[in-house]
């Protein structure tokens, strides 16, 4: 067991490369099981959750070689459907594998996912969309048994709700098939794109429309390629949220300022200097960041529920009042409990926190509660007073790289201590 021990006080100041995306690359490790070759991913973050999705891989049949930031993933010796609990249970993602394997065997064996509890995020669109597209679902005792009896000759599905995992499993379940399926209000995320140019590179035919309309043309057989993960958008948001709270000029490279250009007058409102220079972005602060009235998380391209916490610690140091309102996930406020602990006032009503910016945070004993908690208890060690120990922070793991190193580069003092 490990912890992050921060003494907080200081400015940022340099320039880091941001991870690729881990939303992007597990869909996309999930694709290569669909390949009869060797697929060859650039970019991959070195997370816990991408070894979760290895030891999946492995289990199926996949031989996987690991170089640096590459991976290359040989699934040609495919042979089994089922995924065991234990492996499920390691990632909430892990449920992306239920269209690549229903999609290359034609059966999908696998219990319901593990990962973070920040609230309900039912597979029941998942499982629904793929009965309209004629899978035969059954579960039984907490196991999924979803069978293509037939070949997948196409249709329509509209989702009631843009669902980033649903979207990923049709498009997956999709891409062996013989017809043509179109996916209504599905997820516009840039990580759906990235997972379409994956796939298109693959032989696959996939239309991404401008609000909301994914067209999937199946072919017969993927050939193998080479991909670049895009960038992690959140990865970089939560660095600038760093830079908002402790002040400082830094910038990001290997960014792109396009897939979260939504949030960025959120910083400026803040009081942050923002230069986009394309594949990197400069962020200067050099004063106490002001309150911002009103923030809703929303489906892309609005304000993301992955952002939320962070900002939220950016905040709790702010001039003033803010409202932040949560519409995504219910459970999605338990860093505050935390936050409190270091001195900020925040009510919470409902899916609404009041924010009432206080001058100064103090070093505290916090536990990360999950991934976006985790690193926001990190951005508010980062500004506090005194020494932060933030805990169980396996969580952070899943979806920062080397979280205390690139904060190092930067000029924090923080490093990880083994219990």
């Amino acid at each position: 067991m490990e912890k992050l021990v921060i003494c907080g006080g200081r400015r940022l100041s340099g320039e880091i490369d941001v991870q690729g995306a881990k939303n992007s690359a597990l869909p996309i490790l999930a694709a290569t099981v669909l390949i009869k070759g060797e697929s060859v991913i650039h970019n991959c973050p070195d997370l816990s959750d991408i070894d979760a999705a290895i030891k999946i891989l492995k289990h199926l049949g996949c031989k996987v070689k690991k170089e640096n930031n590459t991976l290359m993933v040989d699934s040609r010796e495919i042979s089994c459907y089922n995924i065991p609990d234990t492996l499920m249970r390691e990632m909430r993602s892990s449920i992306v594998f239920l269209g690549s394997v229903l999609g290359r065997m034609g059966k999908a064996v696998m219990s319901s996912p593990g990962g973070c509890d920040i609230g309900l995020r039912p597979i029941d669109l998942h499982l629904s969309s793929l009965r309209t597209l004629g899978i035969k679902v059954d579960e039984c005792h907490g196991t999924l048994i979803c069978t293509k009896e037939k070949p997948i000759v196409g249709g329509v599905v509209s989702l009631s709700f843009p669902s980033v995992g649903a979207t990923e499993n049709i498009m997956l379940a999709c891409a062996l098939s013989e017809g043509r399926t179109v996916i209504l209000n599905a997820a516009r995320e840039p990580e759906i794109k990235d997972l379409a140019d994956f796939l298109n590179s693959c032989g696959c035919n996939i239309e991404i429309g401008s609000h909301g309309t994914v067209a999937i043309s199946g072919v017969s057989e993927l050939h193998e390629c080479e991909h670049h993960v895009i960038s992690d958008r959140i990865a970089s948001l939560t660095f600038m949220s760093a830079v908002a709270a402790s002040g400082g000029d830094v910038i990001l490279k290997k960014t792109d300022t396009s897939s979260f250009m939504s949030v960025i007058p959120i910083f400026e409102q803040m009081g942050c200097e923002i230069n986009n220079r394309g594949s990197s972005l400069r962020i200067k602060m050099h004063k106490r960041p002001e309150a911002v009235l009103d923030i809703r998380t929303m489906p892309y391209p609005g304000f993301p529920t992955d952002a939320q916490a962070p900002v939220t610690a950016v905040l709790s140091i702010a001039k003033g009042t803010s409202v932040l309102v949560e519409n995504i996930f219910e459970n999605r406020f338990k860093h505050i409990p935390e936050l409190q602990r270091m001195g900020a006032k925040i009510k919470i009503e409902g899916k609404v926190a009041i924010i009432d910016g206080t001058a100064q945070l103090y070093g505290a004993k916090v536990i990360s509660p999950d991934l976006r908690g985790g690193a926001a208890l990190v951005v508010a060690g980062l500004s506090a007073a005194g020494t932060t120990v933030v805990e169980q922070i396996s969580h952070i793991d899943r979806g920062y790289e080397n979280i205390e190193k690139s904060l190092s580069a930067l000029g924090a003092d923080i490093k990880r201590v083994k219990v």
